[in-house]
């Protein structure tokens, strides 16, 4: 397959179609750094596509249909990324927002406000134009069986608010290094209450052991007791992991990418 890029509106967009018809679609978050090292962080990829391949040829099926979606940050727009991948919804309901650094928004307001963050005109641009156009393009209609959404850090926040709020697209979300930092346990309680019920949707979350990731620990170990407590299951709707000696980087993220889509499959 090969790699193409578009345009919707301000929101570059790179997808992947395998050579044969894909009965699967998984959309990621933070589309510069999914297949191209020139627009990627560090120039390193996930190397998405290779990585699908491999896995759903172990499974006989053949690859997803993968659409990267980049965020929004320019030299204009610093805080684009953070307005858009933030889940809007539960700091508009009340979850306390932590300053950066450790948090997303700047200790000045006037930079950054919940009223500006755009999680929710993502989340739509992704499922109701972009989605639909590619796949309408490539002449395509997957089902919502076999969509899932991926995503690493304010992706991974992004994914789980994604299944969330439109389980009727997503059947499964992919949240690897959840940056739970931005508003620690009442921002995951917030986010898995909001999950649809087991079963029919399965979760993954994973941490690393360095770097950011090692600030997770305290609210990935909450959100896995309200995960199972909400009855999904590990090993089967719901993984967690953790990965010693990674970090919060696309090295990283890209050394297990394999076992996060094996999950999906499985």
């Amino acid at each position: 397959g090969e790699v193409q890029r578009v345009r919707f509106g301000e929101r570059i967009v790179d997808y992947w179609v395998p050579r044969s018809k894909p009965t699967h679609l998984l959309i990621a978050h933070d589309g510069q750094n999914i297949f191209d090292k020139n627009t990627a962080t560090r120039r390193r990829t996930w190397q998405m596509a290779q990585s699908a391949d491999r896995v759903f040829s172990r499974h006989g099926l053949t690859p997803p249909l993968i659409i990267g979606i980049f965020h929004s940050s320019t030299k204009e727009n610093p805080w684009g990324r953070a307005k858009d991948l933030t889940p809007t919804q539960p700091f508009n309901e009340g979850v306390e927002p932590i300053d950066a650094p450790r948090g997303i928004l700047p200790r000045n307001r006037d930079e950054l406000k919940i009223a500006d963050l755009r999680g929710d005109e993502y989340l739509a641009e992704i499922v109701d134009v972009i989605a639909p156009q590619i796949s309408q393009s490539i002449d395509n209609d997957i089902s919502k069986e076999n969509t899932a959404i991926i995503g690493s850090s304010m992706g991974g926040l992004a994914s789980l608010y994604a299944l969330a709020k439109r389980p009727d697209f997503f059947s499964t979300a992919l949240a690897l290094s959840p940056h739970w930092v931005i508003g620690e346990k009442p921002l995951a309680e917030w986010l898995i209450k909001s999950l649809p019920d087991p079963h029919v949707h399965k979760v993954w979350m994973s941490r690393g052991t360095k770097g950011l990731d090692a600030q997770y620990e305290t609210t990935q170990k909450h959100a896995d007791k309200l995960m199972t407590d909400k009855n999904y299951r590990i090993g089967k709707d719901f993984e967690t992991k953790i990965y010693s000696r990674t970090g919060h980087n696309e090295k990283s993220w890209a050394s297990y990418l394999d076992q996060v889509l094996d999950f999906w499959l499985t």
